[in-house]
């Protein structure tokens, strides 16, 4: 038996579901400023390759998808998808479950993209940025909501940056 070693992998790319693609790509390309690399193209539940690879995904019954590639100014990949059958809830906001309950951009200027945020349709989930280590570094953060309801944080600074000096001492 051979001994491996663990090392950190990087992060490829994200899955986000929204219930309307034109507006999703439009939003991330224009407040975001990500890169368009594919097109929305609509793939359908059947017996292509990529028909049925979304099934063993999906499962039986999926119908239908629209998808479209994007790409972040650090090459992170973010795929939104558009199903068929897709939900907006009233409330996208369950922290206490599993699974992904946001994902984290990096601008120096938060608070301009928050309000670019704003005035595309997202919203605030915090009253205004906060400080890690107020008067000592700059370093702030601001929970946001996309206007399809994903979550979304803003960092004015690195992770590694913000975390090396341990932030909530």
């Amino acid at each position: 038996m051979s001994e491996t070693t663990t090392y950190p992998r990087t992060f490829s790319h994200i899955g986000i579901s929204v219930p309307d693609l034109e507006k999703a790509v439009k939003f991330y390309t224009e407040v975001l400023g990500w890169y368009l690399i594919m097109e929305p193209t609509t793939i359908a539940e059947d017996d292509t390759p990529i028909g049925e690879m979304c099934t063993d995904v999906f499962g039986q019954g999926w119908s239908s998808v629209k998808i479209a590639h994007l790409s972040t100014g650090d090459r992170i990949g973010v795929e939104i998808f558009q199903f068929e059958n897709a939900e907006n809830p009233e409330n996208n906001f369950e922290y206490w479950k599993t699974g992904v309950f946001h994902f984290c951009v990096q601008d120096p200027n938060v608070e301009d993209l928050a309000e670019k945020i704003v005035a595309a349709g997202g919203k605030k989930r915090m009253k205004a940025p906060r400080f890690y280590y107020p008067g000592e570094k700059p370093y702030r953060m601001i929970y946001m909501e996309d206007p399809f309801g994903n979550i979304l944080e803003i960092y004015s600074h690195s992770y590694e940056l913000t975390y090396s000096s341990g932030a909530y001492n």
